[in-house]
């Protein structure tokens, strides 16, 4: 028997109708925030990622479907989409037609990692991106669109990390000092971060490691070399946040996994995950348009890991799976012939209806039926054909009616009470 690959899934039935909630719940509101939807290609050219994530990441060193194609160019299966987001905007040139460009996407990534719960190596994220405006008050309505949207998902456990990683202008004298920090401490560190701590130390601070948390537990902070700059759009963030009511934990070490960030970054975390905590994260990332070859537009935006977030919403699977409005119980040949004209016409009509196709007795087609969940059944057989008329059932009022066969599209919709 041929089964799944590792670390890839199905979404079966059950499953998939409350990811579609989650989605059509999460399209809704970033509509009303202004947003329109992008569809993104699930392959890329592999340098778009190294130039983006940055070459020294555990992404694009150990984690990235790399392959190179018959002819001979080197491809890799997204891992992440803020990367191909840019691309699309500078390829497209969508700065031209706005000034300010809100995109967002729902769509599978993959990495190549051990696959754990809540983690696979084909994976699904939300993603939502801004470009073209740097004014901190757009940092507060992303983390202000992600709490609302958490709170529509009925996710209560969560805790907003935020932390500023500064600028091309502050960061290189914090990177300095933090090297001088880790040099007697490199007997300490992982084989990661040894050699993170020449080429990117501050990937250093991001390290799950127990021993190299140890190390930087007393590391500088990059907080307390921000510029002016910097600082005061740090300041108007934490301000704005708390006028709007959106609690929030300043996360000095936090910096994120990937090499674009800069300024304002922050993380989701819920205590309903474990270990893996992070549900999403995100922050500004204002030079990478250009190093990818666009205009000078800042950005900022965020990610939300679909598949941990199912995990952990308060919406319950079963209110999302639909159900038959209607289940026709034809008995007899002619009943059935008639009967499959009529799911046909429902369906058109937007009435979710079934049948049974094997001619069972009436007593199989009840239980049917009620496996299925049909708030009402039909009931129609040779008798009921040579009168005119079909009996409709309520199966939770336990009453049942007569209604025309001539007409019984429009006869039954009143009785469906479907609004």
């Amino acid at each position: 028997m041929i089964q799944s690959i590792r670390g890839f899934r199905d979404i079966l039935p059950g499953e998939a109708e409350l990811w579609q909630k989650i989605q059509r719940i999460a399209s809704d509101l970033f509509e009303d925030f202004g947003f329109k939807e992008i569809r993104l290609p699930i392959m890329e050219r592999s340098e778009l990622f190294a130039k983006s994530i940055g070459e020294n990441t555990d992404i694009v060193e150990k984690e990235m479907y790399t392959f190179s194609d018959k002819g001979k160019e080197w491809i890799t299966l997204r891992p992440e989409a803020t990367a191909s987001m840019v691309r699309a905007y500078i390829q497209h040139k969508m700065y031209a037609a706005n000034q300010i460009c809100k995109s967002y996407t729902i769509g599978p990534m993959f990495r190549r990692e051990r696959p754990q719960k809540g983690r696979h190596r084909q994976f699904y994220q939300i993603n939502a991106e801004v470009f073209g405006e740097n004014s901190p008050l757009v940092d507060v309505s992303l983390i202000f669109m992600l709490k609302t949207l958490l709170s529509r998902l009925k996710v209560d456990d969560v805790e907003f990390h935020i932390n500023s990683l500064g600028c091309p202008e502050c960061r290189p004298s914090f990177t300095r000092r933090l090297k001088e920090y880790l040099e007697p401490k490199k007997e300490t560190l992982c084989a990661d971060c040894v050699k993170r701590s020449v080429k990117n130390p501050l990937r250093v601070l991001d390290c799950k490691v127990p021993s190299c948390g140890e190390a930087v537990a007393d590391a500088p902070l990059l907080t307390d070399f921000l510029c002016p700059d910097c600082q005061s759009h740090f300041q108007t963030v934490t301000k704005t946040l708390e006028k709007r009511n959106v609690p929030f934990i300043i996360d000095k070490k936090l910096v994120r996994g990937l090499d674009y960030y800069t300024r304002t970054t922050f993380e989701v975390h819920t205590g309903a995950l474990g270990a893996q905590s992070a549900v999403a994260g995100g922050g500004r990332y204002d030079g990478l348009v250009k190093a990818l070859g666009g205009p000078n537009q800042p950005g900022i935006g965020f990610a939300i890991g679909f598949d941990r977030l199912a995990e952990i919403v308060g919406l319950k699977k079963e209110d999302c799976i639909q159900t038959p409005d209607l289940f026709i119980a034809a008995l007899g040949e002619t009943a059935m012939t008639q009967a499959f004209d009529w799911i046909c016409d429902f369906a058109a009509k937007g009435i979710a209806s079934e049948m049974d196709f094997q001619n069972r007795s009436l007593k199989s087609q009840m239980k049917l039926a009620n496996r299925l969940g049909a708030s009402h059944v039909m009931i129609i057989g040779d008798d009921e054909i040579e009168k005119g008329e079909a009996i409709v059932r309520d199966m939770t009022a336990s009453a049942q009616v007569s209604i025309p066969l001539k007409g019984i599209v429009e006869a039954i919709e009143p009785i469906l009470n479907l609004g």
